[in-house]
C-alpha cells in the first residue's frame, strides 16, 4: 500500500521535471568505470603507503628525535633497519611497516602501467598534460574522475562539481 508520503513525493518531482529544474545524476559510461576504479584503487593504495611511511617516521621521532624524510624510508634496506640504535621489537614493527610500504609500492606500480596505456588513448588526457604543474597521474586522475566535460554547461558547473564534498562543514 502506497502511503501518501510518496504521492507528495511523486507529486513533487513531476512539479520540478516540468519547470525543467529537475537536477539530473550522471551516470559515469559502463565501459570506462573499470578504469576509473582502478585509478581510485591506486590512489587508496597510495595512501595507505603513506600510513606506512608516516609511522616509521613516527617510531623514529618517539624513540630517536631524528626525522628521516619519506623518500629517504623508501630506500631502506633490511640491513639499514638493523643498524638503527632501537629495541628488536621496535627494528620489528619498522621492518614491517618497510615490507607492506613495498608490496603497496609494486601494486601501485602495475596500477599506474595499466591504467597509463588506456588514459594515453584519451585526448582529454593529452590536453591536461599541456597544462604546467599537471603531470601524468593528476592528468588521468581529472580525467577519469571528470568523466565527459560537455556534460558540465558552465565553468561554474565544473567547478561546484569539483570542490570537496566536506565544503559544507567548513567555516565561512
Amino acid at each position: 500500500m502506497k502511503s501518501s508520503a510518496d504521492q507528495h513525493a511523486a507529486r513533487w518531482l513531476a512539479h520540478l521535471l516540468r519547470l525543467s529544474i529537475l537536477p539530473e545524476g550522471y551516470i559515469y559510461p559502463k565501459q570506462e568505470r573499470a578504469l576509473r576504479d582502478l585509478a581510485r584503487k591506486r590512489s587508496q593504495l597510495v595512501q595507505q603507503r603513506t600510513t606506512q611511511i608516516l609511522s616509521i617516521q613516527n617510531v623514529l621521532e618517539r624513540n630517536l628525535g631524528t626525522q628521516i624524510s619519506g623518500n629517504d624510508i623508501k630506500t631502506w634496506t633490511t640491513e639499514e633497519i638493523k643498524a638503527l640504535p632501537l629495541l628488536p621489537e621496535q627494528r620489528l614493527a619498522i621492518s614491517a611497516n618497510l615490507a607492506v610500504m613495498q608490496c603497496l609500492d609494486e601494486q601501485i606500480k602495475i596500477a599506474e602501467r595499466a591504467i597509463l596505456v588506456q588514459a594515453r588513448l584519451r585526448p582529454d588526457f593529452q590536453w591536461l598534460l599541456t597544462v604546467s604543474g599537471i603531470g601524468k597521474i593528476l592528468a588521468l586522475t581529472i580525467a577519469l574522475e571528470t568523466g565527459d566535460i560537455g556534460r558540465f554547461k558552465s565553468v561554474g558547473n565544473f567547478a561546484a562539481y569539483c570542490r570537496p564534498n566536506d565544503q559544507a562543514l567548513l567555516p565561512a
